[in-house]
């Protein structure tokens, strides 16, 4: 199991920390670095949110080992073919580095307050099972595709140039519903990826997404199983106190939640258990977007 470090855009992304963030990942020596796609926060404060394609083009010019991408880029705010553009494109730019994660959409305030129509439960993920269609049959295509469906349409279409990676960047879908996210996982992606879920339940999830790839006919090995989840990480207890403090929370609580907590090297048997359970990449969410020395500390204990 490799690690990556994750954050959450909307808290402040602005372009030195972006920089500094990307410089200090890839010089650590963590397996990648991933972003949130949100414009602005469920509750206010609203807060500084540099661009998603933008900030991964500069990545993708600016680093030369880690992988990166969207966790996740919903297509309730843009267009499949674009985002599938944008991709194969920053894709190639980076030497295929970029894993393209895509979702349906939640965040109801970001989709009131700029104008994106988020539709109920199922609508949604009706739109988002169309919009995986699009994409991969434009990534995965060398001949023009057509598709009619109720939300999107293409009328022989092509990516040109195509993308340098054969099949384009790998696809992750990000969420741990068994119903429709996981079926999804099996017809569309490279990747899966869990949220938030202890050892036992990321391993009971696992094993369903194993069954429904016998099923569909898939070589187990042809889905990498990652997962974001939380992180309480102090470089002393009364650094993690305050961290807990801040925020109401108990180290009890945080661990049924899923969630990485401890001081130092305190977090390492629960990346042991993760590790058993068959999860390749750990995807950890990294808050303070200013607090470089903590991340230095987090590659001692974990790398």
């Amino acid at each position: 199991m490799d690690i990556a470090i994750m954050i959450e855009a909307q808290n402040g992304l602005t372009w030195p920390r972006w920089q500094n963030l990307a410089a200090a990942v890839e010089d650590l020596g963590f397996a990648g670095l991933y972003r949130s796609d949100h414009f602005t926060n469920a509750q206010p404060p609203d807060m500084e949110s540099l661009e998603l394609w933008v900030s991964l083009t500069w990545l993708a010019s600016h680093t030369r080992r880690i992988e990166f991408g969207p966790l996740v880029s919903p297509v309730s705010v843009r267009n499949p073919v674009l985002t599938a553009r944008m991709a194969s494109a920053v894709d190639d730019l980076s030497g295929g580095r970029l894993t393209l994660g895509l979702g349906a959409g939640w965040q109801e305030r970001e989709h009131n307050t700029f104008g994106f129509d988020l539709l109920e439960l199922k609508s949604r993920f009706d739109r988002f099972e169309e919009g995986l269609e699009v994409v991969t049959r434009l990534l995965k295509s060398d001949s023009p595709v057509s598709y009619a469906g109720k939300y999107y349409q293409l009328h022989e279409a092509a990516l040109l140039p195509h993308p340098a990676r054969p099949g384009g960047p790998r696809i992750l879908v990000g969420g741990i519903g068994e119903k429709r996210t996981l079926p999804l996982v099996v017809k569309y992606a490279d990747e899966w990826n869990a949220i938030f879920s202890p050892p036992a339940e990321f391993s009971r999830l696992n094993t369903r997404l194993d069954g429904l790839l016998k099923v569909a006919g898939r070589d187990l090995k042809s889905v990498r199983r990652s997962m974001m989840t939380g992180l309480r990480f102090g470089r002393t207890k009364k650094e993690l106190e305050a961290k807990l403090s801040a925020h109401n929370q108990t180290v009890e609580e945080l661990h049924q939640r899923g969630i990485v907590v401890g001081v130092g090297e305190e977090i390492k048997p629960h990346l042991a258990e993760l590790q058993k359970t068959g999860l390749q990449r750990l995807m950890l969410q990294w808050l303070d977007l200013d607090d470089l020395k903590g991340l230095s500390a987090l590659a001692k204990v974990v790398l």
